[in-house]
């Protein structure tokens, strides 16, 4: 795939500058691929049940495999309050295979290689130097060398954001409480 280097110099370089999607905005129309590598179109996919959306940056990322984890532990309690469970990352349906196996994951994993629904979501950045090699191995060669900044949007049945929490500093992650709390808050207020 060749580099459209255009878009790459209109991306901000530092992912504090990102301008993500705001609750209120709707989820972009975008194809993404399963981890049997069939497409998925996102706002099909949300149109079928309130959803928790997962920005991760990859497999290789220690603390996204944390985050990942985390999620499966209050997965049940999720579903329970009407919930399904999607988490994105660049990596490939193989390498997110990888993940689901690595992290005994049950709920959702899809690619997003070409970075087209980091960018829709404003999540996008360039990746630095040294990031450059690992996303291009876990994109097989498709990221164009963009990273996501790690993000967690929960949107209704309409593919509207709810909530979002959108962390430029990837070390930093919502804790599976506080993203439970707000999601089983957001399910109560939607069943009034």
């Amino acid at each position: 795939m060749a580099l459209n280097y255009g878009i790459l110099a209109q991306l901000p370089t530092k992912a504090e500058d990102v301008s993500p999607l705001l609750v209120g905005e709707s989820v972009p129309e975008v194809s993404l691929a399963s981890v049997a590598g069939n497409a998925v179109q996102l706002t099909q996919l949300v149109r079928k049940q309130p959803t928790i959306l997962l920005f991760y940056r990859g497999g290789w990322c220690p603390y996204c495999n944390t985050q990942l984890a985390s999620v499966q532990l209050i997965e049940a309690k999720l579903k329970a309050a009407g919930y399904q469970i999607v988490a994105i990352s660049p990596d490939t349906p193989e390498n997110l295979r990888a993940s689901v196996d690595k992290n005994l994951l049950s709920y959702s994993l899809l690619s997003d290689s070409p970075m087209k629904a980091a960018q829709l979501f404003g999540l996008a950045y360039q990746a630095p130097d040294n990031y450059k090699g690992i996303v291009a191995k876990a994109s097989d060669n498709v990221n164009p060398g963009l990273l996501p900044v790690p993000a967690v949007y929960i949107v209704d049945k309409q593919g509207v954001i709810q909530f979002s929490y959108v962390a430029p500093n990837f070390k930093q992650r919502i804790s599976g409480a506080v993203l439970l709390a707000v999601a089983e808050a957001l399910a109560k207020e939607a069943a009034r």
